[in-house]
């Protein structure tokens, strides 16, 4: 199983929201190159880079702060947060993610997703299925669609889509577990499915849960930055 860090960003800095509500933010650190240097030198390979001014406000605003990582670390990223058209796939991508996450916009414009996933193959194009009450929550989760989560996963697994990461809005942030039941859900419907699980892991057991479970990778945030997990007791992933 692939441990992902995650950093998500706010005004260019290293923050967590609880449950996603912007109002409820801590930050971590100002600088987030150095928390991906941090990672790297501990062993980990991929980064989970989130935009949130940009999932909130519909368009890419932090591309720099990824455009530094990806220049100044090896790092392999997922960018999301705020894609929404062909120029900020463009950007992305230029800037130095190696895959981009494709969340309100895939709920918003199947069409464009599709396109998207035909020009640059289903490798780059990850389908972010953030979830409340298994229906999906789009614009940085500030509302909750009449869509379905296995529904909405049935539909671009046969349109190709490999890899989705999975958030339970509920637990993102809280330390208060993951969502062991539902991604066992999902993964019994779609075997093939490279799923990534996404908020509320807080420990050690519980990754081995996931691992045991056949899950393709877990991202984590707070458990890190609040010392529940450390970077050291991640190697052995």
């Amino acid at each position: 199983m692939i441990i992902i860090p995650a950093i998500d960003i706010i005004d260019g800095k290293c923050v967590r929201l609880e449950q996603g509500e912007y109002s409820a933010k801590t930050i971590y650190n100002e600088n987030p190159l150095e928390v991906a240097k941090q990672f790297e030198n501990n062993g980990i390979k991929q980064l989970h880079l989130v935009d949130l001014d940009g999932a909130k406000q519909g368009k890419i605003i932090n591309w720099k702060v990824l455009e530094k990582i990806a220049n100044k670390t090896n790092l392999i990223i997922d960018f999301g947060g705020g894609i929404k058209s062909n120029e900020d796939v463009k950007t992305v991508l230029n800037s130095g993610a190696n895959q981009l996450t494709a969340g309100s916009i895939a709920v918003k414009n199947r069409e464009i997703v599709l396109q998207w996933i035909e020009k640059y193959g289903a490798e780059k194009i990850i389908l972010g299925a953030d979830v409340k009450n298994e229906m999906i929550a789009i614009s940085g989760w500030q509302e909750t669609s009449e869509l379905n989560l296995f529904d909405f996963l049935a539909n671009y697994t046969k349109a190709g889509i490999k890899y989705s990461i999975c958030t339970d809005i509920s637990k993102d942030g809280m330390l208060q577990g993951t969502s062991i039941e539902l991604y066992k859900k999902i993964d019994a419907k779609f075997p093939k499915l490279n799923l990534v699980a996404s908020g509320g892991v807080t420990s050690l057991d519980e990754l081995i849960n996931l691992q045991e479970m056949g899950i393709y990778g877990a991202i984590i945030g707070k458990a890190i930055y609040e010392n529940k997990i450390t970077l050291k007791e991640l190697q052995q992933f």
